[in-house]
């Protein structure tokens, strides 16, 4: 163990645990067991890391020293919160910006605020945001007014230190967001432009002038508007409308003329364009011919120029403007001495001579290196979870085949350690969301779970998810229950014909969206699964829709075009369609959970037990869309395992 990794286990006051061979029980702890750290970022003069820490139901930060490892500051604020994004705005003094979740299995929801912390842990400042001054962190002012607003770092200024643009969105009914400076030290703010589309982002160039708002306009429409610098007066550029496109701005080339857009069109998958902000002019420069951009790539040190992006499909890779940039050929001599394995930059020093960064693969979470650039010497810091080996993890492999209509769908199998990968019990797990999430081929604790318990988990990007380009993403509107379960029906059946399943044993499992396809899978195909799981679901379309819809126009604008119109949604409700359930289900919900509110799961508990059907069922009345408590969380896994064990045969929990 590293001195770096021994700080993040005194830190979290954990005990390792060892990955060992598949048995006929599971040790959930192995795997149920929190990050040692999430991000980790190194400072500009390469003094310190900062790193945001899982601490259960909250996430920290703290600051190390690299000389010495030792710990130079600690932050967290109360039950539920979170610190969303981090970012070192000068040598010493970090932005955070915060967010709230309730459940581990929901992305936690931005607040808009930003605290301030010196690199020493002093200086402690809630700069934006509702949390009460002088009270100390973590209390909050009942209620938002008038002049409360969310506010997002936009960019560092390089020749003032304490001074940083942000983003404002104001929290009362204008729509009409703006940018304003923000003094690091003292929270002062000053007006710099306002915004000429509703719910904008914002651009700017390397001078620190906003040159580009992306927002809303009728119908949910991008639009894209355009100045040449903060004296100029807006021009629309992009209208969705009227091109079909999406244009999202991602920055600037060095001479502050070309820009780099983000283009969702409507056929093929999204591309990165060259576009000439003076005569107006598009150029392609990268296109995947399976997957969007991931991410984007930029240079080494202080300058944000993009370079290339990032694709996550079969495998991750990366693509370059140039091949012959410094960054391309740094990327691809850590390919090739971390082969199999995904790299990526997640930082640099200002000078670009010291990199971190980290290796991760379907069976590795993440390892962190310090890369000097000019030796090409990688030197190992820390694990995010040193306890697993990737050794005994399950391989993960991509697998692709064409749905009932022809389309081309696209997942990964995670099979047992040592299995041949054929005749085995299966768990088909469709992920959540269900527009624009995928599944990747990163590590996924809960399926590395079930391939030690002996099961083959099969996970299928179905229509409406990203990364597949617009046209897959909006072949999934207003099919929840029909050509995306058909997906799911479609992939089930794949794996049986390639003698992968046993089909005799596989069970359909997933939460939130995965919990309301479990459901719709067993009702529309009985004979096909022998047993399903529901975590944190819905299972009531009308009445997601109708509570759903609020008073946001936009919001009910979404419903109706990806969902559908409340009152005509019983047939795909599975809590409607209990009678055609024949096989063992099982039911897991919080009674805080404001995504998936727990009366669906109760209506749908009641449905099953009215139809006769077997159903055991798990109620936390303090958990939200996801199980936060250590002790929950491994209740609820023994229950999933001893669960499918009964019906499938795997192994129960240790």
């Amino acid at each position: 163990m590293s001195k770096l990794s021994r700080v993040a286990a005194w830190l979290l006051c954990a005990t390792s645990l060892a990955g060992g061979p598949a048995s006929a029980q599971v040790d959930v702890a192995t795997f149920t067991k929190l990050d040692s750290f999430t991000d980790i970022e190194i400072s500009p003069t390469g003094e310190f890391y900062a790193a945001t820490v899982p601490l259960g139901d909250r996430t920290g930060l703290v600051v190390l020293r690299r000389a010495d490892n030792s710990v130079t500051a600690r932050f967290a604020l109360g039950k539920d919160t979170h610190i969303d994004e981090f970012s070192w705005v000068s040598d010493d003094r970090l932005l955070l910006g915060m967010a709230e979740a309730f459940g581990s299995d929901d992305e936690p929801s931005p607040t808009g605020e930003i605290y301030a912390v010196d690199a020493d842990g002093k200086n402690i400042k809630n700069l934006v945001g509702f949390r009460a001054e002088g009270n100390g962190p973590g209390t909050r002012i009942q209620g938002r007014t008038q002049e409360d607003v969310a506010a997002y770092l936009l960019a560092t200024m390089a020749d003032d230190p304490n001074t940083v643009l942000i983003e404002v969105w104001p929290f009362h009914d204008d729509p009409y967001t703006r940018v304003e400076t923000l003094d690091v030290r003292t929270g002062r703010r000053r007006p710099v432009t306002r915004a000429p589309v509703q719910h904008a982002d914002f651009t700017v160039d390397h001078a620190r002038q906003v040159r580009f708002a992306h927002g809303i306009g009728a119908d949910n429409a991008s639009m894209l508007y355009h100045r040449s610098g903060d004296d100029a007066e807006w021009q629309l550029v992009n209208d969705q409308s009227k091109t079909g496109r999406v244009e999202r701005p991602v920055g600037f080339a060095a001479d502050n003329r070309t820009a780099y857009l983000l283009v969702e069109d409507r056929q093929g998958t999204d591309k990165v364009v060259a576009f000439d902000t003076v005569a107006g002019g598009r150029r392609p420069l990268l296109q995947h011919e399976k997957v969007d951009p991931y991410t984007m790539l930029y240079t080494l040190g202080d300058q944000d120029i993009p370079v290339g992006a990032k694709f996550i499909g079969d495998k991750v890779e990366q693509q370059f403007f140039d091949d012959a940039s410094a960054e391309a050929r740094l990327y691809k001599m850590l390919q090739a001495a971390f082969a199999g394995q995904g790299v990526y930059v997640t930082s640099t020093t200002r000078d670009g001579k010291l990199a971190l960064v980290q290796v991760a693969s379907g069976t590795n979470p993440g390892d962190f290196y310090l890369f000097d650039v000019a030796t090409k010497k990688a030197n190992y810091l820390l694990s995010r979870r040193e306890w697993i080996d990737p050794a005994q993890m399950g391989e993960v492999r991509p697998v692709s085949f064409k749905a009932r209509d022809g389309l081309p769908l696209h997942g990964y199998l995670t099979l047992p350690p040592g299995s041949d990968g054929k005749n085995l019990p299966m768990v088909v797990n469709p992920h959540g969301g269900p527009f624009g999430v995928f599944d990747t081929p990163h590590f996924d604790a809960e399926a590395q779970m079930l391939a030690r318990a002996g099961y083959a988990v099969l996970k299928v990007n179905f229509r409406g998810s990203g990364n597949y380009g617009r046209a897959f993403h909006e072949a999934g509107a207003r099919q929840w229950g029909k050509a995306m379960q058909d997906d799911l029906t479609d992939a089930t059946r794949w794996a049986a014909e390639q003698g992968i399943a046993d089909p005799k044993r596989v069970c359909i499992y997933g939460g939130s969206y995965g919990a309301y396809a479990s459901l719709m899978g067993v009702a529309r195909e009985p004979d096909l699964y022998r047993c399903a799981v529901g975590y944190v679901g819905v299972y009531d379309l009308d009445m997601m829709v109708r509570e759903g819809r609020g008073d946001s126009r936009a919001n009910s604008v979404f419903y109706r075009q990806w969902v559908g119109e409340a009152g005509s949604l019983a047939e795909v409700s599975p809590n409607r369609l209990a009678e055609r359930i024949t096989v063992p289900v099982f039911l897991a919900a919080g009674g805080e959970d404001r995504v998936a509110p727990v009366e669906h799961t109760e209506r749908m508990e009641k449905a099953l037990r009215k139809a006769g059907v077997p159903v055991e069922t798990l109620y936390y009345p303090n958990e939200g869309h996801g199980f936060y408590t250590e002790e929950h969380r491994a209740e609820y896994y023994g229950k999933l395992l001893a669960f499918l064990a009964r019906h499938l045969g795997g192994a129960a929990p240790k």
